[in-house]
């Protein structure tokens, strides 16, 4: 039987992070997501006050065709957390139409083999496997508090095997001036590999200009909601 994957979104944009920074990306954010980050911007894909009722479950060749015909760079798997679907069919079929397959994932699950690009963004309600930490092209620490930083670094023994660790502030903490000095000065005093983040996409509004996109729905650790 094909395998058949349950869908949030797909929408044309540019890549708003990282080393591919603003190259021409197609993406497909699939559905569900265990982690539960209480500062997400991607509720929608696991949380029941925003799950929308319209999801639509497409085959790997119906998402390799659609991705096909809006002629990106490269593709972008991302979620909620698209390692926990059997992903196998939908890079081989993106693969057999000549797209790269990045991937988006906290890393607590293994990452196929298939895949191009590996962006790993750890979380702590369930770390990264350390498979998939050396499997990581970038890594991509959110910076909730001036010691997320530290806090990481030791939990994974001092020592990062990818070229590029991406210093994010939470975008709810973007205009905190003590994280953002706490990202400075860490890498004003390591360098490399570490390097300053941000999500470039989202001052653009880059990602909703598609029609084919939601609407953001950002929990942002709102208090009158509990989370």
């Amino acid at each position: 039987m094909a395998e058949v994957y349950p869908v949030n979104e797909t929408f044309l944009s540019w890549q708003g992070e990282g080393v591919h920074l603003g190259r021409k990306a197609f993406f497909i954010r699939l559905q569900g997501c265990p982690v539960k980050c209480a500062w997400c911007d991607s509720a929608s894909t696991w949380h029941p006050q925003y799950v929308p009722k319209d999801l639509r479950r497409a085959s790997a060749g119906d998402l390799a065709a659609e991705a096909t015909a809006a002629g990106p760079e490269f593709v972008v798997l991302t979620g909620g957390e698209p390692c926990i679907h059997n992903l196998g069919p939908l890079v081989a079929a993106l693969h057999a139409v000549g797209l790269p397959v990045h991937l988006e994932t906290c890393g607590a699950y293994p990452i196929d083999e298939g895949v191009d690009w590996v962006t790993l963004s750890p979380k702590w309600a369930k770390p990264p496997l350390s498979a998939s930490l050396r499997r990581a092209d970038e890594v991509k620490i959110i910076v909730e508090t001036p010691e997320s930083i530290a806090r990481w670094t030791e939990a994974v023994g001092g020592v990062w095997s990818s070229r590029h660790v991406w210093l994010h502030p939470e975008w709810s903490q973007r205009a905190q001036p003590e994280v953002l000095r706490a990202i400075t000065d860490h890498i004003k005093a390591q360098g490399a590999p570490f390097r300053a983040g941000w999500q470039v996409h989202k001052p653009y509004a880059a990602d909703s200009l598609d029609r084919r996109a939601r609407p953001p729905s950002p929990l942002g650790g709102d208090p009158a909601r509990g989370f």
